[in-house]
């Protein structure tokens, strides 16, 4: 355990930071499972719904840190070719 208080700060911070990117990457992964189950019923209303809001999340994840990018244009070229058909 941290007995200097800058320490205790950083181990409370980056508790913080990992429970934010855990949000980050499962919300994307439930999107994507919805974005798959969107596209197999075959309604394209919903399924456009759900890619942009698959896409808008991963940029935002991008954005804070929590997803590298290039992982980010992986997970957003794989939706794409969803949406496509």
């Amino acid at each position: 355990m941290a007995n200097i208080k800058q320490q205790k700060k950083r181990i409370r911070t980056a508790t913080e930071q990992r429970l934010e990117n855990l949000r980050y990457t499962s919300t994307i992964k439930t999107l994507t499972k919805r974005l798959a189950t969107a596209a197999e019923e075959g309604d394209a209303a919903k399924v456009t719904e759900e890619h942009r809001n698959l896409v808008k999340l991963i940029d935002r994840a991008v954005t804070r840190g929590a997803l590298h990018r290039n992982a980010a244009a992986r997970k957003k070229s794989q939706a794409a070719r969803v949406l496509a058909g």
